[in-house]
């Protein structure tokens, strides 16, 4: 489904979209004081827009689980958002797992998004899986979950059944929604929705939104994560190395075609990664109906 194959739903009207679309952000915890307002700044000016959840992530040490976890605390006491603190089962036994979601439970945390994580290199342990995790969390209370599925395909999975069926495997254990990788070709996020549907799954798959600042750097990202970057996409951001307005503009434009078409095929809710600046997804989210 090319972008020109559906001019008619870039030029659906932005009203019918107004209050028929649900969005959440993704923060990530700042390493220094300068990063730490930026963040606040951004939280304070995204909370108006009434998000379903917040979450923030973090690395695979216990500093920076520590840190998500003050600001998550902070951010639902302060804000009085639903905050949603990743978690992943790398470096942590399951007996230290219970523990912190039982701190997390004790402190009115009941979201969680539950992750592998990265093994770092040399990691020899048995790999505790996103399913393990979240059949733990479920043991330790009821918490909504939302777990990640990848629509081009996890880089580590042996193929795309294999991915599709551990994703099965963690809404089985009990994970409420899955957030998607970011993506930009709209078609294989739909086929993958569809797939997702012939082996049971049956809650909601939210695409995850990148608005795309830095076209070089998402090319390094890109090729990590194993995600498509389709051609129209390098032709956009051609010449605009050292032009960041327009590329803030550019990055504003796919962002919000991309939310109208998939809008179109059905989807309500989206995940927004806005890497700790509040600008530009609050002009798409304007821009889109979602006003305080």
């Amino acid at each position: 489904m090319s972008f020109a194959a559906n001019i008619d739903q870039l030029n659906q009207n932005i009203a019918d979209l107004n209050g028929k679309i649900n969005v959440s952000f993704e923060f990530f915890p700042p390493k220094n004081e300068k990063m730490e307002t930026l963040l606040w700044d951004s939280i304070y000016r995204l909370a108006p827009l009434k998000p379903k959840f917040v979450s923030v992530t973090y690395g695979a040490n216990s500093g920076e689980r520590d840190r998500t976890h003050g600001i998550v605390k902070s951010i639902q006491q302060e804000t009085g958002l639903i905050a949603a603190p990743h978690l992943t089962g790398i470096d942590a036994t399951p007996d230290e797992l219970k523990v912190i979601a039982k701190d997390y439970w004790d402190n009115g945390i009941r979201n969680i998004v539950a992750l592998r994580g990265d093994e770092p290199p040399g990691y020899t342990k048995k790999p505790f899986y996103a399913s393990d995790l979240v059949a733990l969390l479920k043991e330790v209370a009821d918490f909504d979950i939302s777990v990640a599925a990848y629509p081009e395909v996890h880089p580590e999975a042996k193929s795309a059944q294999a991915d599709l069926l551990n994703l099965k495997r963690k809404i089985d254990a009990g994970a409420n929604r899955a957030i998607s990788q970011f993506f930009f070709d709209i078609d294989s996020y739909l086929r993958f929705r569809d797939r997702c549907v012939n082996v049971g799954i049956d809650v909601e798959i939210v695409p995850g939104i990148l608005p795309v600042t830095n076209f070089k750097q998402l090319q390094k990202m890109a090729q990590l994560t194993n995600v498509k970057i389709p051609s129209w996409m390098h032709k956009m951001y051609e010449g605009l190395d050292n032009d960041p307005t327009t590329r803030n503009l550019v990055a504003a434009s796919i962002a919000m075609d991309m939310v109208k078409i998939l809008s179109k095929e059905g989807v309500k809710d989206f995940h927004f990664y806005t890497l700790n600046r509040s600008e530009l997804t609050y002009a798409i989210c304007h821009t889109l109906g979602v006003r305080p």
